[in-house]
């Protein structure tokens, strides 16, 4: 009896008590490559990069989907939109919701302990599905304020792990340009970019209202990044930097034509920043990695065994390698942004192609409202432009049913060799590569398409 009791005892010792592995989810909203880690020499993102810095930055990190809701909801749960059901936009008239029998990372890691929470943009439903014990409103372009609600929800957890999602909302547009008009606390950065000297995307036309567009958004970009910085200091000042696992992303590509909403690169490829505590430092990562990979990822950090419907993978194991074997290709998959934007697409990426199945291409290319009445996509109505930068605007407008492109070679994206001869083999392969994730996946589109 004596053994037993001070067996118990010392499993009680707080010496003895395993430290919490918390988690600090951090989403950008619409945030593409401009970052400085990413090479872009006009970005200003001291704090992103250093964050990059200290832990692993990938250079293959994908969106499943460039679409807002559809994305969390991919993020959340670890299961891509058709899978999961986050179809489309979850707010308004759109009213998209995720399966009910669906668990997103609340639930799943509720019954080991964790308190969860969110502070400003969430944008999936239904609550069922994301149970978070504290959904922390906030507009979240204020990043004083998102670090000080978050700030008082960990200190809130008390000794309990905690699993923390920040929801920023730059860069995302506002109802008139990026909300850089608008007052902000003392310290928060308000720099001016000159839109003639600002790298112009590949899918964009050389054109004042765009540059000036683009100037905009760059100066809220430097806005988030003042807020991941202040994110950081409040681990430190916490405690918590030593026993948290941080994960920065976006959740989709850069608000403008030819990127947001689309599964090409510019909506889809992005940036993806993981610090596990006690790692090596500054590791540049080339594995393909996906949305869906996340899910799992805090799961195996937390000791929580992944859904076995979950097509991802935890990252950790790889962390620290430069390229691990075995991760070389991602899949997308959309439905729709808003309701009124039904255009889904599949997509197969490894390091050198590209497949787009258009499922419905018989359909116009819609456009999302927010890019719709942008001074960018105005601008391309009154001229008529043929051109959206490299791509012809018809192209974009009106898409064959398979896109094939050869990343290495074209990295714009703009020749599809799809109908080639010469690249029938690789329509194959990676069509079979395709059909089968698709299966695994139970997409109820594939009887819109009949390859077998």
């Amino acid at each position: 009896m004596r053994f037993a009791s001070l067996l118990a005892l010392l499993l009680a010792s707080p010496a003895l008590a395993a430290e919490p592995k918390n988690v600090l989810l951090v989403i950008a909203d619409d945030l593409g490559m401009q970052v400085g880690c990413y090479g872009d020499k006009s970005a200003r993102t001291p704090n992103i990069d250093a964050l990059a810095a200290s832990g692993t930055r990938y250079t293959n990190g994908f969106a499943s989907v460039a679409s807002c809701s559809p994305s969390r909801a991919t993020i959340l749960t670890g299961m891509p939109t058709h899978q999961c059901g986050q179809y489309g936009l979850a707010h308004a008239t759109h009213n998209a919701h995720t399966f009910k029998n669906v668990k997103g990372l609340p639930a799943l890691l509720a019954p080991a302990g964790y308190r969860s929470g969110v502070v400003a943009k969430l944008h999936v439903q239904p609550k069922e599905c994301y149970p978070f014990d504290e959904e922390i409103a906030d507009g979240g372009r204020n990043p004083v304020t998102v670090a000080e609600k978050a700030k008082k929800f960990i200190t809130g957890c008390g000794d309990k792990p905690f699993f923390l999602l920040v929801g920023f909302t730059d860069p995302h547009r506002a109802k008139t340009g990026f909300a850089n008009e608008a007052k902000y606390p003392a310290g928060v950065p308000a720099d001016k970019f000159e839109p003639k000297s600002l790298p112009l995307p590949n899918h964009l036309p050389d054109q004042p209202e765009v540059r000036e567009d683009l100037a905009e958004y760059y100066q809220s970009v430097t806005r988030l990044d003042h807020g991941v910085g202040l994110l950081q200091k409040v681990l430190e000042e916490t405690g918590k930097s030593k026993d948290t696992l941080v994960i920065f992303l976006s959740d989709n590509g850069i608000p403008f034509p030819g990127a947001k909403t689309t599964l090409y690169d510019a909506g889809v490829h992005l940036p993806l920043i993981v610090k596990k505590p006690g790692q090596k430092a500054g590791v540049v990562n080339t594995a393909m990695a996906s949305w869906t990979d996340v899910a799992p990822t805090v799961l195996d950090w937390a000791g929580v065994k992944p859904v076995a419907a979950m097509p991802g993978r935890s990252l950790l194991p790889g962390l620290e390698q430069e390229n691990p074997e075995g991760w070389d290709e991602v899949y997308g998959s959309h439905q729709q942004h808003e309701v009124t934007m039904y255009y889904p697409m599949r997509m197969v990426r490894t390091k050198s192609h590209k497949l787009i199945v258009n499922l419905a291409n018989g359909l116009e290319y819609p456009s999302a409202g927010d890019l719709w009445e942008s001074p960018t996509w105005q601008g391309v109505l009154k001229r008529g432009d043929k051109m959206l930068g490299k791509r012809p605007t018809a192209d974009f407008l009106h898409r064959p049913k398979l896109e094939l492109y050869d990343i290495v070679a074209d990295p714009d994206e703009v020749k599809n060799l799809a109908d080639d001869p010469k690249h029938a083999d690789t329509v194959k392969a990676l069509r079979d590569k395709l059909q089968a994730w698709r299966k695994a996946t139970n997409d109820p589109w594939l009887v819109k398409d009949k390859h077998e």
